[in-house]
């Protein structure tokens, strides 16, 4: 059978073989049979991480930006155009993915429905076209064993979303949005997607002059649990995730952050059927730090899959970069494995290679290196996770807590009154003493020194 990319399989390789990453074409970190154990579950690295390709970078991103024409050149343009409306051109991308995924040992993939089709006049049109690639795709997933991370639905592409889908003004639009997410739901089902994401890519407001909030609020809440009740009557057994994201395009999107998404849940009764699926370019805009979404999701018990991905901290832009931050991906997969790893998620890279890496091979070394990137934070983090590095800190700092009246305030059983006993009568010299530093520029050089630890070791 006749190879669709000219590029070889790619395997671990460990640092060992140089620093060259053009010329080495392997893995350093991402050992995908290499077994860890987490709460006394043991996996290999692949089953752990479950790396995904997002079909809509990967397969239909152009690199277009706001001030010229795209510059990818990709093997399965016709006449050097990726032509989107022609439905010859959709089966075939099926193909280059799945090779895609094979060459990079990927197992798992995720898309929008819009990725895969071309849409029709009506919706009844456009699913036709849809279920034509779906029927490609569960074939492909059958002769391969690749899996479905989650698919979802764009409700903000076409210009009927222009003031969103579940929160639109426009009744038909509305109705219109219901009944693209039930066909959506369906294919989750079908293809056995692990997870069902919700972005609202368009769920905001442009302006208060004109907008209803709580009334946009209340029907994207119905609009959920129309969701949730029809995903349950089909049978479909995946977690239903929310992406909280900040703005772009609205001038303010309703899903902010994720303690802001964790209220909504909350107030609308939601938070049993839906976690959240947190993305580090989103988390960037929203003014937070990546592990600062994934901690106060995993507190929440809201951890429900990762994309990996990064921006640049001082443009402001949702720019999707491929992660390549080390420090970052440590922090964040601390959070993964305190939460004891993604049972219906994953690390999906919702990200697209830069506007001057146009050429096919640069696909490659992207998913290389966001892999590697994620599973050498991984290994960091473990370590840490191992020798109870920042559990024993935290624990220190709080241990003024672990007696006494504090204790019993701990359970449950303080008052004013016995903590104004106990302090009346100390002085301020007492109080203070009591006090103890927090060491953290030791605690950041600790940190750098596990990832030289860790790391450097595979170069030895």
């Amino acid at each position: 059978m006749t190879e669709l990319f000219d590029f070889p399989k790619v395997n671990y390789v460990g640092g060992n073989k140089g620093l060259d990453f053009l010329s080495t074409k392997g893995y350093n970190f991402y050992n995908p049979d290499e077994e860890f154990t987490i709460n006394g579950e043991t996996k290999p690295m692949k089953d752990w991480l479950k790396f995904s390709v997002a079909y809509w970078h990967t397969m239909d991103q152009r690199l277009v930006d706001p001030f010229g024409e795209g510059t990818a050149v990709r093997p399965w343009d016709v006449e050097g155009v990726d032509d989107m409306e022609d439905m010859d051109h959709a089966l075939a991308k099926v193909d280059y993915l799945f090779e895609f995924m094979d060459k990079l040992g990927l197992e798992y993939f995720a898309f929008h429905d819009r990725d895969l089709a071309p849409q029709g006049n009506t919706l009844a049109e456009t699913n036709a076209n849809l279920d034509k690639v779906v029927d490609k795709i569960e074939q492909k997933m059958k002769e391969t064993g690749k899996k479905l991370l989650w698919n979802t639905s764009s409700l903000f592409t076409d210009k009927r979303f222009l003031a969103g889908g579940a929160t639109t003004p426009f009744a038909d639009v509305f109705a219109y949005s219901a009944a693209q997410i039930k066909h959506s739901l369906e294919i989750a089902k079908r293809l056995g997607s692990q997870s069902y994401v919700f972005w609202g890519g368009r769920e905001g407001y442009e302006s208060l002059l004109n907008t209803d909030t709580k009334r946009e609020l209340d029907h994207i809440a119905a609009f959920f649990k129309m969701a949730r009740d029809y995903a349950k009557e089909i049978g479909y057994t995946g977690q239903l995730l929310l992406e909280p994201k900040p703005k772009e395009p609205t001038d303010h999107q309703y899903d902010t952050d994720v303690q802001t998404t964790i209220s909504f849940l909350q107030t609308y009764g939601l938070e049993k059927d839906f976690k959240l699926n947190i993305e580090g370019n989103h988390a960037y805009l929203a003014g937070h730090k990546y592990e600062h979404e994934a901690r106060f999701a995993r507190e929440a018990g809201l951890l429900g899959s990762l994309d990996a991905n990064m921006g640049d901290k001082q443009t402001g832009w949702d720019i999707d970069e491929f992660p390549n931050d080390i420090y970052e991906s440590t922090l964040v997969m601390y959070e993964f494995i305190l939460n004891g790893g993604l049972p219906n998620g994953g690390l999906n890279f919702d990200a697209k290679v830069r506007r001057a890496s146009f050429k096919p091979e640069d696909l490659f070394y992207a998913h290389m290196a966001g892999m590697d990137t994620y599973a050498a934070g991984f290994r960091v983090a473990m370590k840490m996770y191992e020798d109870g590095f920042l559990e024993n800190i935290k624990r220190d700092r709080y241990a003024s807590f672990d007696g006494g009246i504090f204790a019993d305030f701990e359970n449950g059983k303080g008052s004013l009154k016995t903590f104004e006993d106990y302090i009346l009568n100390k002085t301020n010299d007492e109080i203070f003493d009591k006090v103890k530093s927090q060491h953290l520029e030791a605690i950041k050089a600790t940190l750098n020194n596990y990832i030289y630890s860790v790391l450097g070791s595979t170069f030895k």
